[in-house]
């Protein structure tokens, strides 16, 4: 009985150090020399070098002078990272149809030189409520209102646009995409930054 008790201890003990020990620090070690940025949050600086959020994280946007992220379900205000998820409405939810219904509204009254409709990505909230990208189109339709409210040519932002297009994955993994928070970060570089409380 005690030579089995003591071979059991030993395989614990064993065990806890690989396990609980040894393969994280390991795994920590390694992630931290090959990809610091990721494994530290993939943490966005601005221009003066303070953290403004992370690039995995969607953020809300509200200022005409910035591009505006999908909409999110996450919290109760929404875009709240510990509260992540969506709103699970259906499609006959009354609820979601008014909310679209006013989301519609108030991107066409903010962007009326806008061409063609509001992309739907910019009416549907992602499945996490906290999707940092857009696609190429949903930004590029945004362009007309961030040039206006900036003062500069809408080429310019366009341009600024094109710049932050991200590919596919390997070549062919997902869709072309536009990180919110890189590309509102990429406008203040190039145009400066806005002052907010003139906006509000």
């Amino acid at each position: 009985m005690l030579n089995a008790t003591l071979i059991a201890l030993r395989t614990t003990i064993v065990t806890l150090v690989l396990t609980g020990l040894a393969y994280p620090l390991v795994m920590t070690g390694l992630s931290q020399a090959l990809f610091s940025d990721r494994a530290n949050g993939s943490l966005a600086k601005d221009e003066r070098g303070q953290i403004v959020g992370s690039s995995l994280i969607g953020q809300n946007f509200a200022q005409p002078t910035y591009f505006w992220p999908r909409p999110s379900a996450a919290g109760d205000k929404g875009y709240d990272p510990t509260s992540s998820g969506g709103s699970n409405f259906g499609v006959t939810s009354q609820k979601l149809h008014d909310r679209i219904t006013t989301d519609l509204a108030r991107l066409t009254e903010a962007n009326p030189d806008a061409r063609g409709p509001v992309p739907i990505e910019l009416v549907t909230a992602s499945a996490s409520g906290l999707d940092p990208h857009l696609s190429p189109a949903a930004a590029l339709w945004q362009v007309a209102r961030v040039a206006r409210a900036r003062g500069v040519a809408p080429e310019r932002v366009r341009q600024v646009v094109e710049a932050e297009v991200e590919g596919r994955e390997l070549g062919f993994f997902g869709e072309p995409r536009v990180n919110v928070l890189a590309l509102n970060l990429a406008l203040d570089r190039r145009f400066g930054r806005p002052d907010i409380r003139a906006q509000q």
